[in-house]
């Protein structure tokens, strides 16, 4: 009787709840991807400091609000390297053995960028920087046929990769230079602790075919630039961290000549008030640039020259051609990086390492858009397809 009276009170409880639970729905898209990307899509990388083996990359479409997908990109993960033709994403990465210990083995991997699934991978040396996420880590040269790896044990050099034949080239002696920025089909720069510059030109087969000094091109006691640079043309725009910026010029042909690099006329983000204030660039990500407006957009906020990695709370805009403001930005939401889209009506997306929130703007108006939410741990850099 005590076993039929529990059995009716279960059965009685049972009936004050639904009978069936709504089922969990996924999302699949099939048969995948568009193979072009439109313009509004935006990779969020995320090096997750919490749990370093673990690296991702997520793709959003910024005008639904949505994640598309994500990449799981292993261990102190740094970013995604869309090509430029959109038939493949690059991504350098690291793995061990064991997850936390024993062999290490360094890859870079291929995804196929409609079904975000690995279709190949070629590993290269295991010394690839593992630092705080720096756009110009790895970068695709102007062609897309080398890509090319930092490397930081602490000696410095740099992996090229031939992704023609999707194999390990070569290893280039950078001492005392560090990233990659590329100037050229065959041409790139690294920037030096002594203040010059390192102009490496390869041959069609990736290897070494000259590699020269600069003179020195900044002040490297005074007023370092920092290594965020980013590019128009043949020209890469950096700032230092005084907020001067300093457009470094590079030669993009294959003459003789390794140099080739000079440095523009230096303008100021800030007025002597503003510096006096406080006014700075900062963060992770500091800077982006709109090609076809010739618009730089640039982090800014309050602060010593300590600051220079700190969030900023407002981004300001400017004509790269006469180096005036045309617009001042207050964000919704504290960023360490920032990215514009390339069409012509074009986004801002923000981000703060602190934050997994991703937050787009009109980046004509400035308007605040939307927000996609529950995404990255340590949100590091934004990378348009």
């Amino acid at each position: 009787m005590k076993t039929f009276l529990s059995l009716c009170a279960c059965l009685g409880a049972a009936a004050a709840f639904p009978a069936d639970l709504p089922r969990d729905t996924a999302s699949i898209l099939a048969p995948g991807l568009p193979a072009k990307a439109p313009p509004h899509w935006v990779w969020l990388n995320d090096m997750s400091f919490m749990r370093l083996t673990d690296g991702r990359a997520y793709l959003i479409d910024a005008d639904q609000g949505s994640m598309l997908g994500m990449l799981s990109t292993g261990f102190n993960f740094v970013s995604v390297l869309p090509s430029r033709d959109g038939s493949v994403i690059y991504s350098p990465e690291t793995y061990f053995s064991r997850g936390v210990r024993g062999t290490r083995t360094d890859v870079v991997s291929l995804y196929d960028p409609v079904h975000l699934t690995p279709v190949a991978e070629i590993e290269i040396p295991a010394k690839r920087a593992s630092a705080i996420p720096m756009a110009n880590e790895s970068a695709l040269t102007d062609d897309d046929r080398f890509l090319l790896v930092y490397n930081f044990t602490p000696a410095q050099s740099t992996t090229v990769v031939d992704t023609r034949s999707r194999k390990f080239v070569t290893e280039l002696d950078t001492a005392g230079c560090a990233m990659a920025f590329p100037t050229g089909p065959r041409r790139f720069f690294a920037i030096c602790a002594d203040a010059t510059l390192l102009v490496v030109r390869l041959d069609d087969q990736g290897q070494l075919a000259s590699a020269a000094h600069t003179k020195p091109l900044f002040e490297r006691e005074k007023d370092p630039i920092t290594e965020k640079g980013v590019r128009l043309g043949d020209t890469w725009y950096f700032t230092s961290f005084e907020s001067i910026i300093h457009p470094i010029k590079a030669d993009a042909t294959d003459a003789t000549d390794a140099t080739g690099a000079t440095v523009g006329k230096r303008w100021s983000l800030v007025t002597d008030a503003e510096r006096a204030d406080g006014w700075r660039t900062g963060g992770l990500q500091q800077l982006a640039i709109h090609r076809a407006t010739k618009r730089l957009y640039a982090i800014m906020h309050k602060g010593p020259l300590s600051t220079h990695k700190d969030p900023g709370t407002d981004v300001w805009v400017y004509d790269i051609a006469t180096g005036k403001r045309v617009q001042q930005i207050t964000l919704k939401n504290l960023a360490t990086s920032i990215q514009v889209s390339q069409d012509d009506q074009p986004l801002l997306y923000g981000a703060f390492i602190a934050s997994p929130v991703l937050d787009i703007y009109d980046a004509r108006s400035g308007q605040y858009l939307r927000s996609v939410g529950d995404l990255a741990q340590t949100a590091t850099l934004l990378v348009t397809p």
